[in-house]
C-alpha cells in the first residue's frame, strides 16, 4: 500500500494523518522533530522537508503528499519559498497528488463573502507568500508537471490550535478575566474547525475533479468575537466575559516590541470588518457538513483547560 505522506504534525497535520490512519490508510508524517501521533498506522519521519532531495527521497512511494505545515509565522517571507518549491518538485518527481493547507491571506481586505472565485489581492508579505505559493503550484498543475489543489480555511478553533482567539481571548473567557482583542468585537468573522480542514484535505486528494482550483472547508455560520466568547463561556458554565477591543495604536506600538503583534497588525483588517467565508462549493461537492461551532468552542476549551492544568 503506498502512503500518504504528510509534511507537518499540528493541528491539521495531525488531524489529517489519525483520520487517514483510523481508516486503515498508511501514513508518512514528515517533521523536523520526527514527532506527531502515536499510531499503528503512522510512520514518524525526522526530515527538513524544504530539503528539495530530501523530500523527494521521503515521497517517492507516495500517492498523496498533503501539505500541512510551515515556517514560523515571522519566517514566511524567507523559509516557505524553499518549501513550497520542494513540494512541487516532489510531487512532480513521484507523482503524488500536493494537496496544500492554504489560508484566506490572500484575498486581501473584502467587502463580500469570500468564495474560490474572489481575485486574489493581497495586501501583506504574507498574503503575497500565500498567493505565489499557490500560483507556482497551479502554474505546474497546468503545465501538466504535477497534480494538485488547495483547501483553505478561516481562523482554527479546535485542539492544539494557535490563534488570536485561542491566545487573547478564549483563556481570558476560561480564566474568569477580561479579555481583549483587535478590531471590531461585533463584526461577523467566520471559524474554521481544524477537524473539517482534515476532512476537506482527504476528500480533496481522492477526487480527480476537484484538482487544479482552491476549495473552502465546509465551516458553519460567522460568529463575532463577542459571541464566540460568550457562547464559550456558557458552554462551560463560566462567569459572562468582559471584553474590550486593544486600540490599533496599542497593537502597533506592541508590535515593536513582540513579533507575534507585529505579525497580527499587517492582518488587522481581518479582524476590522466582517470576514466571512463561503463554503458552499465544497459543501455541495464532498457532502461536508461541518462541526457546530458550540462543538468546535468544547474542543478548543477542552484543550486549553489541558493546557492551562
Amino acid at each position: 500500500m503506498s502512503p500518504h505522506v504528510i509534511v507537518g504534525a499540528g493541528p491539521v497535520g495531525t488531524a489529517t494523518a489519525r483520520l487517514l490512519a483510523d481508516s486503515g490508510e498508511r501514513v508518512r508524517l514528515i517533521t523536523r522533530s520526527g514527532g506527531g501521533p502515536e499510531h499503528a498506522g503512522i510512520e514518524r519521519v525526522a526530515a527538513d522537508a524544504s530539503d528539495a532531495a530530501t523530500l523527494t527521497r521521503h515521497t517517492a512511494d507516495a500517492t498523496t503528499l498533503f501539505s500541512c505545515g510551515g515556517p514560523a509565522y515571522h519566517r514566511w517571507g524567507t523559509d516557505w519559498p524553499p518549501l513550497g518549491a520542494a513540494l512541487i518538485g516532489a510531487a512532480e518527481a513521484s507523482g503524488a497528488v500536493l494537496v496544500t493547507t492554504g489560508n484566506l491571506y490572500g484575498y486581501g481586505p473584502v467587502d463580500a463573502p469570500m468564495t474560490e472565485r474572489t481575485p486574489q489581492r493581497p495586501n501583506s508579505v504574507k498574503g503575497r507568500v500565500r498567493a505565489k505559493l499557490w500560483a507556482d503550484a497551479l502554474a505546474a498543475h497546468e503545465a501538466g508537471r504535477i497534480r494538485t489543489a488547495e483547501v483553505r480555511g478561516s481562523d482554527y478553533l479546535g485542539a492544539g490550535v494557535t490563534s488570536t482567539a485561542t491566545v487573547l481571548l478564549l483563556p481570558k473567557v476560561l480564566a474568569g478575566k477580561k479579555a481583549s482583542a483587535p478590531g471590531d468585537l461585533d463584526a461577523p468573522h467566520s471559524w474554521t474547525y481544524v477537524g473539517d480542514v482534515a476532512r476537506t484535505l482527504v476528500a480533496v486528494a481522492a477526487d480527480e475533479s476537484a484538482w487544479g482550483r482552491p476549495w473552502h472547508v465546509p465551516s458553519p455560520p460567522p460568529v463575532s468575537v463577542r459571541a464566540l466568547a460568550v457562547r464559550a463561556a456558557e458552554l462551560i458554565g463560566a462567569p459572562a466575559p468582559r471584553l474590550a477591543p486593544i486600540p490599533a495604536p496599542l497593537l502597533r506600538i506592541a508590535g515593536l516590541f513582540n513579533t507575534d503583534a507585529r505579525e497580527v497588525w499587517e492582518i488587522r483588517y481581518q479582524s476590522a470588518a466582517p470576514f466571512v467565508l463561503d463554503s458552499s462549493a465544497a459543501t455541495a461537492a464532498f457532502g461536508i457538513t461541518p462541526a457546530s461551532t458550540d462543538d468546535a468552542l468544547l474542543e478548543t476549551m477542552k484543550d486549553l483547560r489541558a493546557r492551562a492544568a
